[in-house]
């Protein structure tokens, strides 16, 4: 039986298990998929231990996508990311991706949305924000970042080609003239409270969160009710456990198996 898992600290809440294993059996592999739970300051022996005992592939969740990329080598593609969400530990060693970035990427596909040549917003300047603009880049749209500390979207910016950083206080007119608009900050999580003013949104705009818990977050229900499209953030979750099981397997992922197991379970 193959083994994979999810790595991170907290864990016992992860959705990844039931939309791996849905996948599983989809496809009659056999595997189980569990959650690991480390300490932070063994991380680096807990990876070196999964590989130890012959684990598969891990996906990675916070707190240690950075730990991971130093300890994965990371795709090619990957290096400018600096953050690892899955390893495939191969007979040539581990080798990390990052499956947050090409996810989002396949959830606007998924969505119908082509963003190159797109004016794209991402609100935010931590991990997803890392993901989410370098993948908006590498689609072909004109990036855009804002932060409350307007100095962390300078710096981000400076490591993305063409993009540029503000504060949130210039997030009106940012939104004004843009396609897109992505919220990677935990703004929304179990509350009621959006990082864009309700006032910015028009029709024109496709809206991204990252946060799923709750699916409808005040962030997109002000998108939605000027009229914008809307993208949840389990669409995110869905296509990095697509890309990570495809990664793993060599196989084309049962999408909409995992869609309902994860679903079922939010």
């Amino acid at each position: 039986m193959d083994v994979y898992g999810i790595i991170g600290n907290p864990v016992e809440h992860s959705l990844s298990p039931p939309m791996h294993e849905a996948a599983f059996r989809e496809h009659g592999i056999d595997a189980k998929y569990v959650t690991f739970e480390a300490d932070p300051d063994r991380i680096e022996e807990a990876f070196r231990g999964a590989d130890a005992l012959g684990i598969d592939g891990l996906t990675v969740t916070l707190p240690f996508k950075h730990d991971a990329f130093e300890f994965a080598e990371p795709d090619e593609q990957i290096r400018r990311v600096g953050a690892v969400n899955t390893i495939d530990f191969t007979e040539n060693g581990p080798v990390g991706y990052n499956t947050d970035m090409t996810g989002t990427l396949r959830a606007f596909e998924h969505h119908d949305v082509n963003l190159k040549d797109t004016r794209a917003v991402v609100v935010g300047a931590g991990g997803a924000a890392r993901a989410l603009a370098f993948g908006f880049e590498d689609a072909g749209a004109d990036v855009q970042i804002a932060n409350r500390t307007a100095s962390k979207a300078h710096d981000l910016a400076d490591e993305v080609p063409g993009a540029t950083g503000h504060g949130l206080e210039d997030l009106s007119d940012l939104m004004a003239d843009a396609d897109v608009v992505a919220n990677a900050t935990s703004v929304g999580l179990e509350s009621d409270e959006s990082v864009a003013p309700a006032d910015a949104w028009h029709r024109d705009l496709v809206a991204f969160d990252a946060v799923y818990k709750p699916l409808e977050t005040r962030f997109l229900t002000d998108a939605a009710a000027a009229g914008a499209q809307t993208i949840d953030g389990a669409w995110m979750l869905l296509f990095q456990g697509v890309g990570a099981f495809e990664t793993w397997t060599g196989e084309d992922a049962p999408v909409e198996t995992m869609n309902g197991a994860l679903r079922s379970h939010l």
